[in-house]
């Protein structure tokens, strides 16, 4: 769950009264967009889009206007403009219209939960308006700061002094960068970006720091973010029917992260636990439909409809179905696979059978009563399978898997289908 720009990061930087540009929706009219730039003298036209899209601006899909024909032609090269980052390709819906900021200098500043210091952590440096990768490391203050406590001002001073930053600028961001954490900690957010913060010179001559641009993170299990009233379409990023659906499920209780990987691929991989879905994805590399992470232990209603969701959308091409995760300390293995396993009778009632071979690796409480359900269904609907218990290296599991895909690309779905008493045409493998 992700936010980028002004159009929604303003509201939110208000509710803690940070400074922030103005900004205009897409639905600002001429006269808006005409007193924007009277008053500003310069004004800046960004796209939309969902979630957070880096590197627009060595991109080219900044526009800049100083009158009202300029502005309004930006706002047609860029309202739907199309933009690759990395292997991603998103499309815009609409653009910002944001009023511009003189200043001397600029900021970069960012709170996120580092795994580095398993502690929330400042990134701060007076080179900002550019990408953090191109500042020289020794003008960058990355700070562990504790979470009960908050970010002190003093933790700024020091980190702002640390890296040789202007005198000017340092009293003005101690007083207004400690704000940043009360918005992070209040409403379940992991990260928090602004770049660049541009220093407003007053007619005293005092700065004040200005959001002009915001990149946040929610943890969607924390329910803290639901304060915001924020409407939900913005967190549908370009994702697909599954991933939505799947999304539609979150709870509390149970984590259901998903990413389509290929989906052409030919095996279906629910994954307990992030370490394991890290080797899972790494080691099947395209062969994987889906990328995902099923623990925390998701109660059995939660897990029918997960599974369900997943066999609607990827069982029909899928070779091999490969429940998979490490050794669990709190989830009920048997519950689990009881509610995957039924989800799979279910599905065949309702869509017919279909070729399939069910390799299972996992470890936990009351794992054999749950591989026992489990190999009661896959028998009952005539599927092969293979067990691992808790005892088996997860890589030697996984490469089980993918040769077990191979298999069947190799004939073995075939032989699947006539042992099942199914039509081998009808059933061949997906091309």
């Amino acid at each position: 769950m992700q936010i980028a720009g002004l159009l929604y990061g303003a509201p939110l930087l208000k509710h803690v009264d940070f400074p922030v540009a103005e900004v205009l929706g897409p639905g600002a009219s001429e006269d808006e967009i005409k007193d924007l730039i009277d008053r500003h003298k310069q004004i800046f036209v960004k796209p939309l889009f969902k979630g957070a899209i880096g590197k627009k601006g060595k991109a080219g899909l900044i526009g800049r206007a100083t009158d009202l024909k300029t502005a309004l032609a930006e706002k047609e090269r860029l309202y739907f403009v199309e933009h690759r980052h990395g292997d991603a390709m998103a499309k815009a819906n609409g653009v910002t219209f944001e009023g511009g900021v003189p200043a001397e200098h600029e900021v970069y500043f960012s709170i996120t939960d580092a795994t580095v210091y398993r502690a929330p952590t400042m990134t701060l440096t007076h080179r900002g308006g550019v990408e953090i990768e191109d500042v020289d490391r020794r003008e960058i203050a990355e700070v562990p700061f504790d979470a009960l406590t908050g970010l002190k001002a003093f933790v700024v001073a020091n980190a702002l002094s640390d890296i040789g930053a202007p005198k000017e600028i340092i009293s003005p961001l101690v007083q207004y960068l400690p704000k940043l954490w009360e918005l992070v900690h209040h409403y379940g957010m992991t990260t928090l970006e602004l770049n660049p913060l541009r220093m407003r010179a007053g007619r005293d001559g005092r700065l004040t720091p200005v959001a002009c641009d915001f990149k946040c993170g929610f943890d969607r299990d924390d329910q803290r973010w639901q304060r915001l009233d924020l409407p939900q379409h913005i967190f549908t990023a370009d994702t697909s029917d599954f991933e939505q659906e799947v999304n539609e499920l979150r709870t509390h209780q149970g984590q259901s992260d998903v990413f389509v990987i290929n989906d052409r691929g030919t095996i279906l991989a629910p994954t307990f636990g992030g370490g394991a879905n890290s080797l899972v994805t790494e080691v099947l590399g395209d062969s994987a439909i889906i990328s995902s992470d099923f623990g925390g232990n998701p109660p059995y209603e939660k897990m029918k409809q997960v599974s369900m969701i997943c066999y609607k959308h990827w069982l029909k091409q899928a070779n091999v179905l490969f429940i998979i995760g490490g050794k669990s300390n709190n989830t009920d293995i048997y519950e689990t696979f009881r509610a995957m396993g039924d989800g799979l009778r279910e599905h065949f009632s309702a869509h017919g059978r279909s070729p399939l071979y069910v390799v299972v690796g996992r470890g936990g409480p009351n794992l054999v009563r749950g591989m026992g359900a489990l190999a009661e269904t896959c028998d009952a609907l005539g599927l092969p399978y293979r067990f691992f218990g808790f005892d088996s290296a997860i890589s030697e599991v996984v490469n089980y898997a993918k040769k077990i895909d191979a298999w069947m690309k190799a004939g073995g779905r075939a032989e699947v289908a006539r042992r099942m008493g199914l039509d081998v045409a009808q059933h061949a493998a997906p091309l």
